[in-house]
């Protein structure tokens, strides 16, 4: 049997393929335990291992992914991006990392290459003790996935520039403010209508789903916007309740969300026609950059102008076309070409007659010589005198057919005058007729009593009725 040798791997091959298929395989991942060998670099990174007494985790927690939060007055700034947060807003579990405390973390898996382990790099930490929201967040997801409420077909498609829109937040939060700024700035102006209500604690579902229902009944908007901004996970519970899901579900107008921070996805995220990231993404969805309008607008006009300018040019050419196809099919220029047809004719017709005449004329010139040898003066003398004495003959002949055609017409004239049922009335005989049918009486048997009789007589008619027939043999 043939062996193959299979392909040798070297050490960054195998690592790298490893890599691959780790990060494939656990794109991103929650993972609770206790924080050991905790250590803060320079570099402002922050690296520490987590624990659950069976097996550690190696975890890096890169400065970029790690949110810091100023203070400036009653409003909370997030340094990294910038952005105004909700006053109340954590520091994404900084101060949660201390050697022995049980954490929960969410991330990515990869594998550090130069030492070939693995380790979890983090983009969120968070106290051990919300982990049973991240269950009971986990078990409203699948169990509303289950029934289809974040189905795409269930989405409805955002308008485009809308010119009514109802914001569902909190009146004191910076959320509203962001929103109205970035509404201000973008797209050609809008109404918009705020239905305030709590964000978070025990009365915020309440509240969110009263002024969801409301913005969706009141007839107003166009699409409801959804906002709040970042806080840990307790902070968003409201949001991801099922009485707020229920609400957004039933809304029979787009919902777009915009909740926390690009890492916070909430149930109502889920459930939502559209998520954006931040308030301020979720106002950047609804209004394109005024900029861009104008450019558009320019666009559309140079568009405008460049199809118009085709349109005359197509239009121009088509009525040069009809105008030419015009002069070709006018009166005037069809009679011009007629009359220089009919000149034409006549000068072939007037050529063709000359010829003939020609043709004709020279014909009878050489039958007339040829007739002349064929006949002298005494053969003309001697058949003129045969050709009278023939007339003379044909004249007898004629004479004599039409005097026999006359004796032959008077004898048939006598004989129809004979014939005729009238002429025995003017030696006075009588005509009779039976009424009824207007038939000439010729038998006695022809007759009944009752009938009508017309007699007619040389100087009139005599209408009569018939009493008796009675036949010739009868006394």
């Amino acid at each position: 049997m043939k062996k193959t040798m299979s392909h040798i791997l070297t050490v960054s091959e195998l690592t790298r393929s490893i890599k691959d298929l780790l990060e494939a395989e656990f794109p991103f991942v929650w993972v609770c335990g206790q924080v050991t060998n905790l250590s803060r670099p320079a570099s402002g990174h922050v690296y520490f291992t987590l624990t659950d007494g069976d097996a550690t985790l190696n975890v890096v927690w890169f400065k970029a992914s790690r949110r810091r939060v100023a203070r400036r007055g009653s409003e909370a700034i997030d340094t990294l991006t910038g952005e105004v947060l909700d006053p109340d807003a954590e520091t994404n579990g900084r101060d949660a990392l201390e050697n022995g405390r049980d954490i929960l973390c969410a991330g990515r898996l990869t594998v550090y290459e130069p030492r070939g382990v693995y380790q979890l790099v983090a983009e969120y930490v968070q106290e051990q003790g919300v982990g049973d929201l991240r269950q009971a967040f986990e078990a409203l997801r699948k169990k509303l996935e289950a029934k289809g409420w974040f189905d795409p077909e269930h989405k409805l498609a955002l308008p485009k520039s809308p010119n009514r829109v109802a914001v569902v937040t909190s009146l004191t939060g910076a959320a509203v403010r962001d929103f109205l700024r970035i509404a201000s700035e973008r797209g050609a102006g809008c109404e918009i209508r705020i239905h305030p209500s709590s964000v978070q604690g025990a009365q915020a579902p309440a509240e969110l789903v009263a002024a969801l229902d409301q913005a969706c009944d009141d007839g107003f908007a166009q699409v409801v916007a959804l906002i709040r901004g970042g806080g840990s996970l307790e902070d968003l519970a409201a949001f991801n309740s099922e009485e707020v899901a229920s609400a957004i579900h039933r809304c029979r107008i787009p919902v777009v969300t915009g909740i926390g921070h690009e890492p916070d996805v909430t149930i109502a995220d889920y459930v939502a026609d559209k998520r954006a990231a931040t308030p301020t993404h979720a106002a950047e969805l609804l209004w394109p950059e005024r900029a861009a309008l104008v450019q558009a607008v320019d666009e559309l006009s140079r568009a405008l102008s460049l199809a118009f300018l085709g349109q005359i040019e197509r239009k121009g050419r088509g009525l040069a076309s009809l105008r030419r196809a015009l002069a070709w099919l006018s009166p005037a220029k069809r009679l011009s070409r007629m009359a220089e047809r009919l000149a034409d004719q006549a000068g072939r017709l007037s050529a063709a007659g000359g010829r003939l005449v020609e043709a004709k004329t020279a014909l009878l010139r050489t039958r007339a010589e040829a007739l002349a040898r064929a006949f002298g003066p005494a053969d003309v003398a001697v058949a003129g005198g045969e050709v009278r004495g023939l007339a003379a003959r044909l004249a007898r002949a004629g004479r004599s057919v039409v005097e026999g055609k006359a004796a032959a017409f008077a004898e048939t004239r006598a004989v129809l005058t004979g014939l005729d049922p009238e002429k025995p009335l003017e030696r006075g005989y009588s005509l009779v007729r039976l009424a009824r049918s207007g038939a000439i009486l010729r038998s006695a048997a022809e007759a009944a009593p009752g009938d009508g009789l017309d007699i007619r007589v040389r100087d009139g008619r005599i209408e009569a009725t018939v009493d008796r027939v009675r036949p010739e043999a009868e006394p």
